[in-house]
């Protein structure tokens, strides 16, 4: 790194910081937290989300997975 006479550089070490968060965050889940069980809800969650959608906002919802703005939900399914 280049450094001009009139800059100051400096770094901070973030592992401290990265540590403190990480503990927090466990201890906010708390010991009973089940992942599968909540990505489940998640999923739950985006099919009640996009469920019902009228013509219009179901082709604005098609453009958007085109773009690539939102997922495609159908490519993450396995056929039944």
């Amino acid at each position: 790194m280049v450094q001009k006479p009139n800059e100051l550089a400096f770094a901070y070490d973030l592992t401290l910081d990265e540590a403190r968060r990480r503990t927090a965050v466990l201890e906010a889940i708390g010991d009973d937290w089940d992942p599968i069980q909540a990505l489940t809800e998640e999923e739950l969650a985006w099919d009640m989300l996009y469920s019902g959608l009228d013509d219009e906002q179901q082709r604005i919802y098609d453009e958007l997975v085109r773009a690539g703005v939102l997922p495609d939900r159908a490519a993450n399914r396995v056929a039944d």
